[in-house]
């Protein structure tokens, strides 16, 4: 399936890049293509690392008193004693301590992303001791910044867009493998990386049906909740980074592709979706409701009706 690219344009928790859109017949089949290595603005940063060649063992028992262990389904209660959590990567780079995917880190421990030398941007992971028990969609609280990779979620969750008072939302993290990644149904994996593998709940772009005031934005064939890190800026024909740098029911496209009245030299600028069945009005006069998918190509069911302010090819 291809969809219109989405163009990587820097890392930074900002999760896709912006749009450009390719006809069909152009050298790619059309649609909305998500490029790799891309990021979304949020509360820290994604950084993409080579696959832990050793994965991390633990040595000795944590002092956490009783934890759990889940292994093909089945919870395993497990006495965790009272002696030091120590951790020994097998090989390789140590930044790289465990997997977050196989969460490798023994019955008491979590395998979590956080800031090697502290800073906003996740570039490492480690194991930690259990301490929570915080569900996905629960509310979290995390030691220090939220990238220090201590929460109170339980294993194989993380504490998510956490705000100045250490405070954010449970989300599972993806199982598998990053060439392969799991989440359960009615979620995908929308950071399939080394560091942060986030689910994130699939949403329509044309309701705009996230909670709070997450957006509903592209992720390869399927559209996605993130945090919205618009700020002051992202409105229409506003310059856009990041797909989430624009306001709710907007999505960054690369500045060619938007309009004439977007600033043209900037990397993206912001246009709203638009119901193509209905062939909705667009803001600019250089502009068409068009099609997201190619309609050449099979579409994902329920987003035949999906369409972007755009120029038209």
């Amino acid at each position: 399936m291809t969809r219109i690219l989405v163009t990587a344009i820097g890392l930074g928790l900002v999760l896709l890049g912006c749009v450009d859109r390719k006809v069909a017949g152009s050298g790619t089949s059309g649609g909305f293509e998500t490029s790799s290595g891309s990021g979304v603005s949020g509360s820290g940063g994604s950084s993409q690392g080579p696959e832990p060649t050793g994965g991390g063992t633990t040595s000795g028992e944590t002092s956490v008193g009783t934890g759990s262990d889940t292994t093909g389904g089945t919870t395993l209660d497990v006495e965790c004693g009272g002696g030091d959590f120590v951790i020994h990567p097998d090989a390789g780079d140590s930044t790289y301590e465990c997997d977050p995917y196989q969460q490798n880190c023994g019955p008491c421990g979590k395998c979590v992303a956080y800031a090697e030398g502290g800073g906003g941007a996740w570039n490492a992971t480690k194991c930690v001791a259990v301490t929570g028990e915080k569900k996905p969609g629960e509310p979290c609280v995390t030691e220090g910044d939220g990238t220090s990779g201590i929460d109170d979620c339980e294993k194989g969750v993380m504490c998510w867009s956490v705000n100045e008072e250490g405070m954010g939302t449970c989300v599972a993290l993806c199982r598998g493998s990053p060439s392969e990644p799991v989440c359960d149904r009615g979620s995908v994996c929308a950071y399939p990386g080394y560091v942060i593998n986030l689910c994130s709940p699939t949403c329509d772009p044309l309701l705009q049906d996230c909670d709070g005031t997450d957006l509903c934005i592209p992720n390869q064939d399927n559209f996605i909740c993130v945090l919205d890190a618009s700020g002051e800026m992202g409105a229409v024909n506003d310059p856009c980074e990041f797909a989430n740098a624009c306001d709710k029911g907007l999505v960054c496209l690369n500045t060619p592709a938007a309009s004439s009245a977007c600033m043209q030299g900037s990397t993206g600028c912001c246009q709203p979706f638009c119901d193509f069945s209905m062939m909705e009005a667009c803001p600019n006069q250089d502009q068409k409701c068009v099609q997201w998918f190619d309609p050449m190509m099979p579409i994902p069911p329920g987003y035949e009706d999906v369409g972007v302010c755009a120029i038209p090819a």
